[in-house]
């Protein structure tokens, strides 16, 4: 093997050990959150995260949500289609950390969505669950939830933490400010060792997927 060989070999093996030193920087980490949009308004909607659609599953109904999807964390811009357009309906710009994050859309305006930190706690063999004002025109709400639970006035973009109770068929009340008369009455089942969150949606005169209702989000099931 002749010297010029030799010397070419060395300079090819330096180059190679040179360039994956200066590659270790290359790949950043990317660090993740998860979001839970909750459509808390009358339109059916297509959740987008800068430009690439998230619900790819099936569109997201009046009372839907998509479960937590795993997203970047930090600042995102997120927009908000109606299934049958086109046109971004709405941006929603936002800066997610933690864990779990839920993002509430109650109307047709960025005016109309906020975003809550879920911090998801439960006690074995009870279940846990909060409730959430997403209807802009109801005003202040109390809520009880069976005959262990209650939230009191609740404001629009509020979410309580999350309360144990036990688990099966629970008769739900949601009452306008100093009235006597619940607005909605219902029965909701619930699990043990899981974790629900009850929002109200909707207009107090409002029709059709329009109309003041509860909804529920299933945040964990049978941990």
């Amino acid at each position: 093997m002749n010297t010029r060989y030799l010397i070419l070999l060395f300079i090819a093996v330096i180059a190679g050990l040179s360039a994956c030193k200066n590659n270790d920087n290359v790949f950043p980490t990317v660090v993740n959150t998860t979001i839970n949009v909750v459509n808390a308004s009358a339109d059916t909607l297509n959740f987008f995260l800068n430009g690439t659609r998230q619900n790819n599953a099936s569109n997201l109904f009046p009372l839907g949500s998509t479960l937590y999807l795993t997203v970047p964390a930090g600042a995102q811009n997120y927009q908000f289609k109606k299934a049958d357009g086109f046109n971004v309906l709405f941006s929603v710009p936002l800066t997610l950390s933690g864990v779990n994050n839920s993002l509430y859309v109650a109307g047709e305006s960025a005016a109309d969505t906020f975003s809550t930190r879920d911090t998801l706690t439960y006690d074995s063999g009870y279940t846990s669950v909060r409730f959430v004002n997403a209807a802009p025109n109801a005003g202040n709400l109390n809520v009880f939830v069976g005959d262990t639970v209650n939230f009191k006035s609740r404001a629009f973009k509020s979410s309580s933490v999350f309360l144990t109770t036990g688990s099966g068929l629970k008769e739900v009340k949601i009452y306008l400010a100093g009235a006597t008369t619940a607005a909605i009455d219902t029965i909701i089942a619930m699990e043990p060792n899981s974790g629900y969150t009850l929002f109200a949606k909707g207009q107090l005169n409002g029709k059709g997927n329009a109309a003041f209702d509860v909804g529920v989000v299933t945040n964990f099931l049978n941990q």
